[in-house]
């Protein structure tokens, strides 16, 4: 069931990225050869006018093949002869729509919860004394944070919904952080703050939840997407960086383990639901990101190329290009094929299931 669900939600972002190209070349009078969803062998195809629409066997990706993209040619619709501008959007199209489609799914999200989260603290955890009174049990609240404080920075890493402030806690090896908080319309800097509640969890304070309307959803959707391209940032600073480990890189296969877990763990049809909306955004808004990366191969390597030529005033050589996409596509290749070692080697040592 894992796999089936997978598949629906890579063709879907994948679709939606490759549409982004699409429109936005057929608005720019540019030939596209071809539509494809997936890779691999031809499952179906059909011709409709001058493009080739596809659906191939393997759903891990997915292109829009248009007229002279690395190679040289005389049609006067080829991508190489389209304005450089319009062929900087076209090229970011692609993650602008899995943003797009990232940003519904959280108002989807949104939607579906109770109340609005906020970033700004309604209250400390207490214990409950033997004469049936509270007793404040906050170990924030010792350290200076206040009701109505309204969550800025935690070591230097701007928050923008609880989702910044659950990753933050819950993926730090301390419990003391320095943060900065807005208090009466001013930031306060308060260093060394400890979170421990009574049970020994970090989360020793409650958030204002807002009533839900069209506003606060919009809005509540705005910072929870900000907060999830924040932490795809941060993971892959840390990627780069070496802190993270080498076992953590996940492909594919990870991602059907992860989205099998998640239906098989859900209570009900509805958290089910809520969780895999969660689950695409966060893909999708993942992909967005990686795809804008200045790597050979990527939308983000073949703008890198877009600004050189407007700088230079004129274009690299075709061949030149294309042989710069290629190796960065061997790389990737060659990431994706290291990361889905790691997957199978979790996914046999872990005892996790397809």
């Amino acid at each position: 069931m894992g796999i089936i669900i997978a598949i629906i939600i890579f063709g879907l972002i994948v679709m939606v990225h490759e549409f982004g190209h699409f429109i936005c070349a057929k608005l720019s009078k540019v030939r596209v050869l071809e539509f494809s969803i997936g890779m691999g062998p031809k499952i179906i195809q059909k011709k409709k006018g001058e493009t080739m629409y596809s659906l191939r066997l393997l759903p891990v990706g997915g292109y829009c093949a248009m007229e002279g993209e690395d190679e040289d040619s005389d049609d006067p619709h080829s991508f190489r002869s389209a304005k450089l501008w319009k062929r900087m959007i076209i090229l970011v199209a692609g993650a602008g729509m899995n943003f797009v489609l990232g940003f519904v799914a959280i108002v989807v999200m949104m939607s579906m919860l109770g109340s609005v989260p906020t970033t700004q603290i309604s209250g400390f955890s207490a214990i409950e004394l033997e004469d049936g009174t509270l007793e404040r049990h906050s170990a924030s609240y010792d350290s200076g944070l206040r009701h109505d404080d309204i969550f800025y920075e935690i070591d230097g890493t701007r928050i923008f919904s609880m989702l910044d402030l659950n990753y933050i806690l819950s993926s730090s090896p301390t419990n003391v952080h320095d943060v900065v908080v807005k208090r009466n319309g001013e930031k306060i800097e308060i260093d060394d703050v400890k979170f421990e509640n009574a049970n020994g969890g970090t989360v020793d304070f409650g958030l204002v939840q807002k009533d839900k309307n069209p506003l606060t959803v919009v809005k509540g959707s705005g910072e929870m997407f900000m907060s999830m391209g924040h932490i795809v940032g941060m993971s892959l600073k840390q990627l780069v960086s070496g802190q993270a480990k080498k076992e953590d890189v996940s492909g594919p296969v990870g991602v059907v383990t992860a989205i099998n877990e998640t239906t098989q763990e859900s209570e009900d049809a509805k958290d089910i639901f809520f969780n895999l909306v969660y689950m695409t955004a966060l893909i999708t808004i993942n992909i967005g990101i990686f795809n804008l990366l200045p790597i050979p191969g990527l939308d983000g390597g073949r703008l890198i190329f877009c600004f050189i030529e407007l700088i230079r005033r004129k274009p690299v050589k075709p061949e030149h290009e294309g042989y710069v996409h290629l190796a960065g596509m061997l790389l990737l290749f060659g990431i994706m094929i290291f990361a889905t070692y790691n997957d199978i080697v979790r996914l046999i040592s872990g005892g996790g299931q397809l």
